[in-house]
């Protein structure tokens, strides 16, 4: 299943492999020319295109998992006649396949970073691809991930019982990456009194984590947490599991 769901997502279509990674390349360029242009070189003591690379290559990650998990039974019917095969192998599959495509790319886009001389800040010690603590930036990159499959796994579960869901999430792809500061730093355009409002966003936190892993000095919005991306991602998963199990003949058999 891992096999044939890799081959889909690298050659369904002529250069697929290659899409997955220009995509993140053309939002990180268009966005990090769009903030020097307007000379704002910084976000927190940070360089703004380290900045835009460290928040975005996260997200993607977070957003690519849900997708590919909420999409996951209506691609795979075909296995739910092995009776072996249940609803969140494929969910558990998807998800593990984002991770491992996930990595190269983002390597590959810190590496671009690193090789043109875009990701050092004036004070910068360690190049980008060595963040000052390694350790930060991979349980928050992990705790993306599970919240992108924690989310996936409920929302597959309800656009069984309104399919009309699935325009709804189309339309909130666009303002997710700005309302999860993933493109647009939150602390630039909302009120210091007002930004718990988006700190209480899982994602943010993750980002913003994912940030400060890179860069010690990073001035992070007051109020993130590990903590509370894991209660986030947890509880979705643990939500969406007991989900599956309570309606699993109408997701194998619709």
């Amino acid at each position: 299943m891992f096999l044939r769901e890799a081959l889909d997502r690298l050659f369904e279509a002529r250069a697929a492999w290659l899409w997955l990674l220009i995509e993140p390349i053309i939002y990180i360029s268009l966005h990090a020319f769009g903030f020097e242009s307007m000379h704002i070189r910084q976000v927190g003591g940070m360089a703004i295109n380290m900045w835009i690379i460290a928040g975005f290559c996260g997200f993607l990650l977070w957003r690519r998992t849900w997708t590919q998990v909420l999409h996951g039974i209506d691609s795979n019917k075909a296995f739910f006649a092995y009776r072996q095969v249940k609803p969140f192998d494929v969910a558990i599959v998807r998800a593990a396949l984002e991770m491992f495509l996930m990595l190269p790319i983002s390597f590959i886009i810190f590496a671009l970073a690193a090789a043109t001389g875009h990701g050092m800040t004036r004070d910068a010690v360690n190049p980008p691809l060595l963040p000052a603590d390694p350790l930060l930036v991979i349980v928050s990159f992990v705790g993306l991930w599970l919240l992108g499959l924690g989310f996936g796994l409920v929302t597959s579960v309800a656009m069984r019982f309104a399919p009309e869901l699935d325009h709804i999430f189309k339309l909130i792809y666009l303002p997710l990456y700005y309302i999860s500061g993933a493109l647009l730093p939150i602390a630039l355009y909302v009120p210091a009194p007002y930004q718990y409002l988006f700190v209480a966003n899982p994602i943010v936190n993750g980002l913003e984590l994912m940030r400060l892993g890179f860069l010690p000095t990073y001035h992070a919005l007051e109020g993130v947490s590990l903590a509370y991306l894991y209660a986030w991602a947890l509880g979705l998963m643990f939500v969406g599991l007991a989900l599956y199990k309570r309606y699993f003949r109408m997701l194998v058999m619709r």
